[in-house]
């Protein structure tokens, strides 16, 4: 089984802003990082969150996700 890591960003009302998918565990985490960095406080405050899952396939992943490693 395929471990796909999928690195979601959402505004406060649940709108999905950004997604990066990849097979790489740091790489993701990396990517977690970045987007939680990037966070202004503005954001956070109007309920923006980073969110990180796994999944098994690539239909699983968000189309207008920024693919790595695929």
């Amino acid at each position: 089984m395929q471990t796909i890591w999928v690195t979601e960003q959402f505004d406060g009302a649940g709108i999905l802003y950004s997604c990066i998918a990849c097979c790489d565990a740091a790489q993701a985490q990396d990517c977690y990082e970045s987007f939680e960095e990037k966070l202004k406080p503005e954001q956070r405050q109007q309920g923006w969150v980073t969110r990180q899952r796994q999944v098994s396939s690539w239909d699983e992943v968000p189309v207008a996700a920024l693919k790595l490693s695929h």
